[in-house]
């Protein structure tokens, strides 16, 4: 049997999760906590295998009391049951120590299997979650490789720029030299300075540097 303590402040949302959990028979409801202290004295008394926790509660937040619970409990799994797709509050609960994340809104659908897999010594997403959970994170990532380019404007002078751009959008030294009324050998040195300072190789990797800074536009 998997002990289970359930903590929200709302009782009849506890009355719902409990009928719902006796559907299983490996699972079996030892507690309800009406607030995060409560749940936190109940984890010392009952033992319990897996908390059910609610985030908004009185007297002590979920995210208080998860973490309480981690410190003192550490083998008892805590399982977050919100009504908040937030990925700040996700961050939080999962730095606090929880297992997993469910929404209550797929509580019915998804239960059963996060329990079961939070008590393995899994972790559990609820799907909306991860999905969110991956898609800032891919968007945190690209940010922070875009950041790490250097600016042009801090790197080159006005006519480096100017032959930046030109090189980029595939004018040759001589189209360039035309354009900005200054010599061949100029074009060169000012493009070969150019490369040196962003370490590359060729024109295909100014192109995408170009791109990265909306220095040119496909």
């Amino acid at each position: 049997m998997i002990k289970i303590l359930i903590a929200d402040d709302h009782s009849i949302l506890r009355e719902g999760l409990k009928s719902l959990i006796s559907m299983d028979p490996e699972f079996e409801v030892v507690g309800e906590a009406i607030d995060g202290q409560e749940a936190v004295s109940m984890a010392g008394s009952l033992k319990p295998d897996v908390i059910l926790m609610d985030i908004a509660m009185p007297v002590m937040n979920g995210m208080e009391a998860t973490k309480k619970i981690k410190e003192r409990y550490p083998l008892i799994k805590i399982l977050i049951l919100s009504q908040y797709d937030s990925q700040e509050y996700l961050f939080n609960v999962l730095q606090a120590g929880a297992s997993g994340y469910v929404l209550k809104r797929n509580a019915s659908s998804e239960l059963f299997w996060a329990i079961k897999s939070v008590h393995e010594g899994l972790a559990y997403l609820t799907p909306a979650m991860a999905a969110l959970l991956i898609k800032n994170r891919f968007k945190e990532k690209e940010q922070t490789i875009k950041d790490q380019i250097p600016d042009e404007k801090e790197l080159f002078t006005p006519r480096e720029q100017e032959v930046l751009k030109l090189v980029a959008e595939g004018s040759t030294n001589q189209e360039i030299a035309e354009k900005l009324v200054i010599s061949l050998k100029t074009v060169q040195t000012h493009r070969a300075h150019i490369m040196e300072k962003l370490k590359l190789h060729d024109r295909t990797e100014l192109v995408k540097y170009a791109l990265a800074k909306g220095i040119i536009s496909i």
